[in-house]
Parts: C-alpha cells; structure tokens; sequence
C-alpha cells in the first residue's frame, strides 16, 4: 500500500480530536507494549490542566483522508535554573520511519526554543520510556538526546503480610479534607521533594484540578500530623477502575509517597507507606505498584524493598541541553 501524504501539523480542535487521538495512543501501545493506554476520560482530564495551554502544547498530523497519524505534546512545569520542556512523541505504527518522528521532535524542541527565550533561561527537553522500547529510545538518540537517569517501577502483592504502621510519638494520621488541606498540602509536597533531582515546585491550582477527577478519593490522600500540627508526610494512594478493566489487572498505585524536610528519618515515611498498603487492600485491589527514583537521595528504595517491593520495570530518561 502506497503511504499517504501526511498534512501539515495543526492545532487541538477539543472534544472531537480526544477519540482519535486516544485510539493512536492505543494503537502505539498495543506494538509497544509499554503500559501507556488511556481512555477519552483521562485525556479529557489531563488537557483540561490549568498547566497545559492546549494551543500552543498540543500538535496533531493528519494523511490526506484525514486519519491521525502522529501527535505530539509537551509540558512545560514551572521555571526554575532551566526552561525545561517534556516531550511526548507519537507515530501510528503504520506510518513510523517516513519521516513523520523527526517532524514531531522538531515541533517540540522549537517549542522548548519559544519558552526558554520567554523566560529567559537555558532550555531542556526531556523524554523518558522504558529499557527495552528499542523504537522510543531510538528516537531521542537520534536527535541527541542522553540518557540522565533510571527509574524503577515496583510491585508488592497485597496477599503477603503487612506490617501495622508504627508512627513517632505525638504523630497522627488522617485522610485529606478537601479545600481546607490543599494550601499546606502543596506546601508539604514541596518541602519533601525540595531535594530531589528535576525537582518542579507544584502549585495549588494544578493540585486541585486532579483532586476533581471521579477517580479521586480523599481517603486515600493520607497525611501525618506533627504534634505542632504540622502536615509532615504523605501517601497519595490511586485505584484506576477504567485502566484496570482495560488491562484485564487489579492494582492501586503508592502514587505519592513523601516526608518533610525536616521530619525525616523518624520513621514516617515507612509508617506512612505501610498505612498506603493497607488502604489499597481495604479497597479491594491485589496489588499495589510504585515509581521511584534509581538514584533517589532520601533512601526511597531501601524503604520500598524492605516492605516487600521488586522492581518490575525500568524507565530510562533522556535529557537535551538547547
């Protein structure tokens, strides 16, 4: 079959581009096989972020009968040595090593070019997937992307033993409270990873636009309180109903899991990812997964694989300095 000519990029025309732009991503990972499938749902969600301008984030390349061949998008978190932007590329398998992939990552780096030079700063572009995807880690290598960092993806059943949370004296726990918790829970989001590599601050309205996702459950936003009623450490649990009957899988995710500088080595972020686990098998789910940082400062992955986690997967990140 002769290729057909793909168009010229355009821009997110809303709801009705979000069923062909989820049906490519699908189609991407069904060759892939790298976990990354959605719903309508949850692109709607994801483009509705008040940290995504749709217009200028968001690229769609179509072939002259108007099916969607390739799509790109970038995020642009908050500013601080660097403009970093985070690239996210893909090409229907149908349509892959034509081209289309380099017009895509020029799309995004001229993209980082335009926010580096309004802020005033260095620009980066990062891209990350897993080990073994020969296809995407091809494509940052090609365009002079390196490779900066490994990430693990973590799994521990839920059937085994789970230890009781044990925390410091003068310590409690509660769930999340809606409006009244988001000032100091983004605070304490901040103040525990203040420390970590690639580090972007969160603010309060990117935060409360995911706690308004039907998937959100305040009782799985777990907080410890210090005696000074300090919000000292958190356990941000997620259960995915939709992504699990897609996956044919039951998993709830330790999608979050931090301490406060300052309230570290006590003991809480154990007590806390252990009180996460009991409330991921209180809901039902068989297993429970995680991210971390291979190289992370705080000791993340001996905690992990001392409550039973092993690693799954690995996700490798690729950087490009403009």
């Amino acid at each position: 079959m002769t290729p057909k000519t793909v168009l010229a990029p355009r821009h997110f025309a809303g709801d009705a581009d979000l069923e062909p732009i989820c049906d490519l991503l699908n189609a991407c990972d069904a060759v892939d096989k790298t976990d990354d499938n959605y719903s309508v749902e949850d692109l709607r969600l994801e483009f509705e972020s008040p940290e995504l301008d749709t217009a200028r984030d968001l690229r769609l390349w179509e072939d002259e009968d108007g099916r969607l061949l390739g799509f790109g998008q970038t995020w642009v978190p908050k500013s601080r040595e660097y403009a970093d932007v985070f690239t996210y590329v893909r090409v229907h398998p149908d349509a892959r090593g034509q081209g289309l992939e380099s017009e895509i990552m020029a799309w995004c780096e001229e993209r980082a070019r335009q926010v580096a030079a309004e802020r005033r700063l260095p620009g980066r572009l990062f891209g990350r997937t897993r080990d073994y995807d020969a296809y995407g880690r091809g494509l940052m290598e090609e365009q002079d992307y390196q490779l900066v960092r490994y990430f693990f993806l973590m799994k521990r059943r839920l059937d085994e033993p789970i230890p009781e949370p044990q925390f410091p004296e003068g310590f409690t726990m509660r769930h999340a409270e809606g409006e009244a918790d988001i000032e100091r829970w983004v605070e304490m989001f901040n103040l525990s990873f203040i420390d970590h590599w690639n580090h972007h601050p969160m603010d309060i309205e990117g935060h409360k636009h995911w706690l308004n996702s039907p998937k959100y459950n305040p009782e799985r936003n777990l907080i410890a309180i210090a005696p000074d009623s300090t919000f000292a450490a958190f356990c941000f649990c997620w259960i995915d109903p939709d992504d699990n009957a897609r996956n044919n899988r039951n998993e709830g995710w330790i999608d979050i899991l931090g301490t406060r500088r300052g309230y570290r080595k006590i003991g809480l972020g154990r007590a806390m990812l252990l009180a996460g686990l009991h409330r991921l098998k209180a809901d039902g789910v068989e297993t429970a997964k995680l991210g971390v940082d291979a190289e992370n400062p705080t000791g993340a992955l001996r905690l992990y694989e001392s409550v039973g986690f092993y690693k799954e997967h690995t996700n490798v990140s690729y950087c490009k300095e403009l």
